[in-house]
């Protein structure tokens, strides 16, 4: 497979929040239909919610993500309890809804593009972002100067996830990422991982070996100016989206279940909204 980006088939359009909100909530309520039929536990904590009130917990959860609200500022504004939202949103991550709709939406898109479900080059790098005291672990970046944690993400050449890890700060690049090539190496990924200067090291390179891949890493800069090269700029475009969605600037999770949650909700409202475009085109087509 080749590594050259496939022309987007849609139109232009101009940018909206609001817009994926509605592809969002129906990928979320397909996904639970499915989680309804295949798991033996319940779904929701306690009694069925009403269409209406499942339509507002998943507005709630969508708007915690993107808008960065206190649980109990969106209840109080939504009308639904708070306590409910972070049921539902817990309940639904044990069930594993936000990761299975991830990647079935991730390989939808690459299927419309032309591509394989399955990529055979993936792209990482890691993002260090502040937290809050009262965050589950934190640490010191020394030289960006950021006290908090390190998100570490693999990513196909679109720019949308197959792994991300949560670490603090202070982790190397090399420690942080090898967590996610074991974990998309157990998913049967063969192939090479592009990275910066920050995954040199010769064991990294042996133990990207041991796991069936090959990490190739090249400059992505020079005297603190970011330069695209190949395909490696995809994952810097990757964290710019991330970037829309203000929980994921300043980290407030306890947790790193409940952060990497959030990760996969934005990129299920990304890609959710990209789907429905698509579909959107071809009916009009």
């Amino acid at each position: 497979m080749g590594s050259s980006i496939s022309t987007a088939k849609m139109r232009s359009v101009s940018w909206n929040a609001l817009e994926k909100v509605e592809p969002f909530t129906e990928a979320v309520k397909r996904q639970l239909e499915i989680l309804k039929s295949t798991q033996r536990t319940k779904v929701f904590p306690r009694a069925a919610l009403s269409d209406d009130q499942l339509d507002k917990v998943i507005l709630c959860i969508w708007c915690l993500c993107y808008s960065g609200m206190p649980w109990r500022t969106v209840g109080l504004l939504s009308g639904v309890p708070f306590e409910t939202v972070y049921s539902c949103f817990s309940r639904w991550e044990r069930l594993g809804l936000w990761t299975n709709l991830l990647i079935d939406l991730f390989r939808r898109w690459r299927t419309a593009c032309g591509d394989h479900p399955e990529p055979s080059v993936v792209i990482m790098d890691s993002r260090s972002c502040r937290s809050s005291p009262t965050c589950g672990k934190r640490g010191i970046d020394g030289g960006k100067k950021v006290k908090g944690i390190k998100m570490n993400i693999i990513v196909d050449k679109h720019g949308f996830p197959l792994s991300i890890v949560i670490a603090t700060a202070n982790t190397h690049d090399t420690t942080g990422i090898l967590p996610g090539l074991k974990a998309i190496s157990a998913r049967g990924f063969r192939g090479k991982a592009l990275g910066d200067l920050s995954y040199r090291g010769g064991t990294l390179q042996a133990q990207g070996l041991d796991l069936g891949i090959t990490i190739e890493t090249k400059a992505g800069g020079a005297k603190g100016t970011f330069v695209p090269t190949g395909l490696r700029w995809v994952v810097e475009r990757s964290f710019a989206w991330l970037s829309r969605y203000r929980r994921l600037n300043t980290i407030f999770e306890r947790t790193d279940t409940s952060l990497i949650a959030f990760v996969r909700i934005a990129f299920i409202s990304i890609l959710a909204c990209r789907l429905h475009r698509l579909q959107t085109a071809e009916n009009h087509a």
